[in-house]
């Protein structure tokens, strides 16, 4: 049965994945700093890459395993708000964006799908988390979808009861505001079993699976 999963998802000490306002020059709202030592490199596996396997590089790798489309936040896509105006941006990526999968882009302004020559589409969408991952089902050919973020539509597909795995790293840094990962979600580890381990870099991965009927 397909999963819904999240991966790579960083976030800081205090409990924030982004900061709150994104522009065209900080796509991360000010909390680029966090991703300094993810090396993208690896997303699509470690195959064919000029560096060590570390325990940060392979986890990484899990990122496209069995992925059939993505959900991402307007925010992940792009820096505009409100209606489209500016038909040139094709999303933060260039010519050859890095998914090579259909993306649901939840936006309540409509906009004709994108296609990439490397098997990458954006289809724009506005509708509920339960809608979406119908819409994504439909694209993905029985394979997972990813939850690709941000923070907030993380959490809307967490509040939902939607999400079955996530990918989640601590950064050992202090942001001290912007987009909160949990807000609203008190109690939401419940749902879950939850394994971590701290890589030689000083980062915290942590495992979420959630719990099915006849779980141990």
């Amino acid at each position: 049965m397909a999963k819904v999963r999240v991966h790579n998802f960083h976030v800081s000490l205090d409990g924030y994945s982004a900061g709150e306002t994104i522009t065209l020059d900080r796509p991360m709202g000010g909390a680029e700093g966090m991703f300094a030592g993810f090396d993208g490199r690896f997303i699509d596996g470690v195959g064919g890459v000029d560096a060590p396997i570390t325990l940060d590089r392979a986890l990484t790798s899990t990122w496209g395993q069995g992925i059939g489309a993505e959900i991402m936040g307007r925010g992940k896509f792009g820096p505009q708000t409100g209606e489209w105006t500016d038909d040139e941006w094709r999303g933060w990526w260039g010519d050859a964006p890095p998914f090579g999968t259909p993306v649901v882009v939840l936006s309540h302004h409509r906009r004709e799908p994108l296609h990439f020559d490397n098997g990458t589409s954006f289809h724009f969408l506005d509708a509920t988390p339960k809608d979406a991952l119908a819409f994504a089902e439909d694209l993905a050919g029985g394979q997972d979808i990813r939850i690709g973020g941000g923070p907030s539509t993380v959490r809307q597909f967490l509040a939902a009861g939607l999400i079955d795995f996530m990918h989640l790293i601590t950064v050992p840094v202090t942001l001290g505001g912007g987009v909160s990962m949990w807000e609203g979600l008190a109690g939401v580890q419940e749902r879950f079993t939850v394994e971590s381990t701290t890589s030689a870099s000083g980062l915290t991965h942590h495992f979420w699976n959630r719990v099915t009927t006849g779980s141990a």
